[in-house]
C-alpha cells in the first residue's frame, strides 16, 4: 500500500492534498575514451599534426554542446527501440499521500452500529431491526397454533422446523462474514480465485488462475440512450450488469449479453418477497454476485440461494472494506478541496454513518480484479439524460457521492498510482470509460 508522508515540520498540508513526483531517466554521455598504443607510432608531418588536432577539439566541443543544450531542454532523438526501451525501464511515479486524509479515510463512522446490530442479530433480536421483523422471507417461516385459532384463545405464532435449520446456518454465515471484515490491501489479487473460478466451474470451465480476456461493466446512467454501444458491450468476453437492469427494447444502446449479475442485498430482499425468490431477469443460469447492505439480509440470501440455479456469491467483507476506504476517501477530499471546510464537517453533508459506495463503483472494482481489460459503460450523467435509461426515478441517493466516484474512473484511466489503500503488487489492468 502506498505509504503516507507528513511534512517535516510536522504539520499537514490541507491544500495539497497529494503530490506525484516523477522520474526521468536521461541518456547519459556517450563518449568513448581513446587509447594509443605505446609500440605504433604513425608518422606523421609536424605541420599537420596540430591542425587535426585543433579541429578534433573543435569537433569535441560543439558535439559536446549540442548534446548540453539538448538536455537542458529535456528533448532526445532516439530510435523506436531506444524509446520503448526507456519508457519500460522507467520507474513508476511516487505517490505521496496525505496521512491525515488517508486516516480519516479508514475511520468507519458506521462500524459501532453495525456491531451492535450484528450482535444484536446473533441473540435472535430481529424485533430491533425495525420493518425487517415482519417481512416476508420470515413469515414463510411462521405459522399459528391451529387450537388456539379454534378456541377464544389469542392466536400464538410458532417457528416451523425448517426456520431452525435456516437460523442456524444464518448464525454461522453472519458470524464467518463479521468476522472476515477486516483491511486488507491484497484482497484485489484473490479475486479470480473467490469469484472467477467458482463462475467457471459454474459454467463447466477448467478453472484456470488467470483473468477473463476482456470485460465490459454496464451501468444504469440514462446517457446510453444516446449511444449505440450494444454491439461493442456484447463483444466483450464477459458482461457485468447492475441491479437487474433490463435489456428488453434497450438491446441497442446496452446489448443483450450478461455474464454476471451484480447487485445490492436490497435488490435481493425484495427478491426474497416473490414466490420462488425470482431474481432473474437475465435467465436462471447467470450467477449473482451481491454485497451485502444489510447484515439482517443474510436470510434473504440463504434462502434465495437454495432457490436459484444459478450460484450466488457475496462479495468477501474485506474487498467491501477496501471498496469503502477508496470511495470515502475521494469523497473527502473533493470536500476539503472545493469546500475549504475541516474534515469533521464531512460527516453532516454526506449522511455520515450512512454513508456507502454505488454498486456501480464496486462492480468496476470487481472487474478490476478478474478482468486483463475493463470497459466501462453508462457511468456518467447529464442535464439532458434521464437518471436511469430503464426507470423514471429523477434524483441520486444521498448516501452516495457520485462525483467522488467519477474522480476515481478518472484515475483508474489516467493515474491508478493515486488510488490509495490498494497494494503495490496489484497490477491495475487498461481501463477504458466509453461516453
Amino acid at each position: 500500500m502506498p505509504k503516507s508522508t507528513e511534512p517535516e515540520d510536522g504539520s499537514e498540508s490541507d491544500t495539497d492534498i497529494f503530490k506525484i513526483r516523477t522520474f526521468y531517466l536521461f541518456w547519459p554521455y556517450i563518449a568513448n575514451p581513446i587509447y594509443r598504443s605505446t609500440n605504433f607510432i604513425a608518422p606523421m608531418k609536424r605541420s599537420i599534426r596540430p591542425l587535426i588536432s585543433i579541429v578534433m577539439l573543435v569537433v569535441l566541443a560543439a558535439t559536446l554542446s549540442c548534446r548540453i543544450a539538448i538536455r537542458r531542454r529535456g528533448v532526445f532523438t532516439v530510435s523506436a527501440e531506444q524509446e520503448s526501451t526507456r519508457v519500460l525501464n522507467q520507474p513508476l511515479p511516487i505517490q505521496n499521500f496525505n496521512s491525515t486524509l488517508l486516516k480519516f479515510a479508514a475511520t468507519d463512522l458506521g462500524e459501532e452500529k453495525s456491531k451492535l446490530e450484528i450482535e444484536q442479530l446473533l441473540e435472535g433480536n430481529f424485533a430491533s431491526q425495525g420493518r425487517y421483523r415482519t417481512f416476508a422471507t420470515w413469515r414463510r417461516f411462521n405459522h399459528q397454533d391451529v387450537k388456539a385459532r379454534k378456541s377464544n384463545v389469542l392466536p400464538v405464532m410458532l417457528k416451523s422446523p425448517k426456520f431452525y435449520r435456516y437460523w442456524l446456518d444464518f448464525r454461522r454465515n453472519l458470524q464467518d462474514w463479521a468476522r472476515k471484515k477486516v483491511f486488507q490491501p491484497d484482497i484485489m489479487m484473490d479475486l479470480v480465485r473467490l469469484v472467477k473460478v467458482p463462475i467457471d466451474s459454474h459454467n463447466g470451465l477448467m478453472s484456470i488462475d488467470k483473468k477473463y480476456k476482456s470485460c465490459a461493466v454496464v451501468g444504469n446512467s440514462g446517457i446510453l440512450l444516446d449511444s449505440d454501444h450494444g454491439k461493442l458491450i456484447d463483444g466483450h468476453e464477459v458482461v457485468i450488469r447492475l441491479n437487474n437492469a433490463r435489456t428488453e427494447n434497450f438491446e441497442k444502446n446496452v446489448g443483450s449479453k450478461t455474464s454476471i449479475s451484480f447487485v445490492n442485498s436490497n435488490i435481493l430482499h425484495r427478491c426474497a418477497m416473490r414466490e420462488g425468490c425470482f431474481c432473474h431477469p437475465y435467465g436462471g443460469n447467470v450467477p449473482m454476485v451481491m454485497y451485502i447492505c444489510q447484515p439482517v439480509h443474510f436470510m434473504d440470501y440463504l434462502v434465495c440461494n437454495s432457490a436459484h440455479k444459478a450460484p450466488l456469491f457475496i462479495t468477501d467483507p474485506r474487498f467491501d472494506m477496501l471498496c469503502g476506504r477508496i470511495v470515502k476517501y475521494y469523497s473527502v477530499k473533493r470536500f476539503v478541496e472545493e469546500t475549504g471546510k475541516p474534515l469533521d464537517e464531512w460527516g453532516s453533508t454526506h449522511d455520515g454513518s450512512m454513508f456507502h459506495y454505488s454498486s456501480g463503483m464496486q462492480a468496476v472494482m470487481l472487474a478490476l480484479g478478474i478482468c486483463d481489460k475493463v470497459g466501462v459503460f453508462g457511468f456518467g450523467k447529464s442535464t439532458s439524460a434521464k437518471h436511469h435509461y430503464h426507470t423514471n426515478q429523477k434524483a441520486e441517493l444521498r448516501l452516495h457521492d457520485y462525483e467522488a466516484e467519477y474522480a476515481f474512473y478518472h484515475d483508474l484511466v489516467k493515474n491508478p498510482q493515486a488510488i490509495p489503500f490498494i497494494s503495490d503488487k496489484f497490477k491495475f489492468p487498461a481501463v477504458v470509460i466509453y461516453k
